[in-house]
């Protein structure tokens, strides 16, 4: 899967939350400043070569939709982290993440849940 720019990401996220839309739907869910019109095309284009998107027609309107989830995005986006950053050590990873990144006690016990359940499932 190849990576999204900082501005096609932008966009994606709009995509991902509308979860299709045409080229006004996604103007609009832009806040001030909001893009240009050429921008959004351009980086539509760009999008639908790297098969992130895709679109239907209806006339001469395009309605555009998401190829990719944004979880499977996210998620290889944390492993090439770990991988690349992290000598393939996920507890490398969780370290780094839970002592540099000032997390409340309550994020901590959140995140300490989630790994015990993950556990849990794990045992079945």
């Amino acid at each position: 899967m190849q990576q999204l720019t900082k501005a096609e990401e932008q966009l994606m996220e709009q995509l991902w939350k509308l979860e299709k839309a045409f080229m006004k739907d996604l103007l609009e869910a832009f806040t001030e400043p909001k893009p240009k019109t050429t921008t959004v095309a351009t980086l539509l284009k760009r999008m639908i070569d790297k098969d992130f998107v895709a679109y239907n027609e209806f006339g001469n309107s395009r309605e555009y939709y998401p190829l990719v989830k944004k979880t499977d995005y996210f998620s290889k986006h944390v492993n090439g982290l770990i991988t690349n950053f992290f000598n393939n050590s996920a507890s490398q990873f969780a370290s780094f993440f839970t002592t540099e990144t000032n997390l409340s006690s309550a994020e901590l016990e959140n995140l300490k849940k989630i790994i015990d359940s993950e556990l849990q499932k794990k045992k079945k």
